[in-house]
């Protein structure tokens, strides 16, 4: 008698198998060294404000910290959309939609790494470090995530979330809190997401839509409103960039520098209004992300 149809193929009995890279996905490396980065900055002009050499050691331990508690945001984020992701073809192959870890064990991994990195920053850090830490997790998982299936809103509490790394360094390295210069950092990192987001959520907004995201694009076919948003929000940071004439932390090249980096993103956005495609929101996305990089160097070069 055949044994064709009794059994399983090897093929077929084989099951998932979770890699190294799917753990970068599961903890959103990326977006991970993203906040270790500006993480850093943080702590080096916390630094260069107190006119102090930079703390090696502390530095490092700021970041171990850091690093465990962005990856278990990103890991508790997953865990919350696992059915969203499953039916977006840019997020179905990451590891939880497509079972190659179970549930209750990335469950498990997010409270360790965040207790790890909480208590790595209370202990060999400080308090105040750890306490922005904290704010951090609880902004991006118990408030954006759930917000992102209820109202397009849900992108500027993001944006609260994204923006709160700066001052995990700036605490850490203990930096004073009575100078507008960590609220400027803040405030830089916040208005600079804010672009960014709505130019890929444009360019992915059906797959949003036919997921059950709620986002300022979703019915936005003619790009209008997600180019005025990144308008309206670039000039804003401009703004805030010429309130630094006043304030004195920065050098004057360094605001000039800032200022153009930025009047740029306002060109993009611009060239995006006016003739809306796939292409011109894919170019501003992408000079978001170069922007980043460029005026944090500006910000370090320039720091007073």
């Amino acid at each position: 008698m055949s044994n064709t149809g009794s059994y399983k193929s090897k093929e077929e009995e084989k099951s998932p198998v979770f890699t190294r890279n799917d753990l970068l996905l599961l903890t959103k490396a990326r977006l991970s060294f993203l906040v270790i980065i500006t993480t850093v900055v943080g702590f080096i002009l916390a630094t260069k404000s107190n006119g102090l050499a930079i703390d090696w050691w502390l530095l490092i331990h700021t970041i171990l910290g850091c690093a465990f508690a962005a990856a278990a945001s990103s890991i508790f984020n997953q865990l919350m959309e696992i059915d969203i992701d499953s039916k977006m073809s840019r997020t179905a192959s990451r590891p939880l939609p497509s079972k190659k870890i179970k549930p209750a064990i990335a469950f498990v991994m997010g409270w360790i790494f965040a207790a790890i990195g909480l208590v790595h920053l209370a202990v060999k850090v400080n308090a105040l470090s750890c306490a922005f830490a904290a704010a951090t997790l609880f902004v991006y998982m118990f408030i954006y995530t759930p917000m992102k299936r209820k109202t397009g809103l849900n992108t500027l509490v993001g944006a609260v979330s994204g923006a709160l790394p700066p001052l995990i360094g700036w605490a850490g390295a203990e930096g004073g809190f009575d100078s507008f210069a960590p609220y400027f950092l803040f405030g830089l990192l916040f208005l600079w997401q804010l672009p960014h987001f709505v130019a890929i959520n444009w360019m992915y907004r059906d797959e949003y839509k036919s997921a059950g995201f709620i986002m300022w694009s979703n019915n936005d076919l003619n790009g209008n409103k997600t180019a005025n948003l990144a308008i309206v929000f670039s000039l804003l940071l401009v703004g805030l960039i010429l309130i630094c004439l006043f304030a004195n932390f920065i050098n004057l090249l360094a605001i000039i520098g800032l200022v153009i980096l930025t009047l740029i993103k306002v060109w993009f956005a611009l060239k995006f209004k006016c003739s809306p495609s796939r292409d011109k929101a894919r170019k501003l996305f992408l000079f978001t992300l170069l922007y980043l990089p460029a005026s944090l160097t500006l910000l370090i070069l320039g720091w007073k």
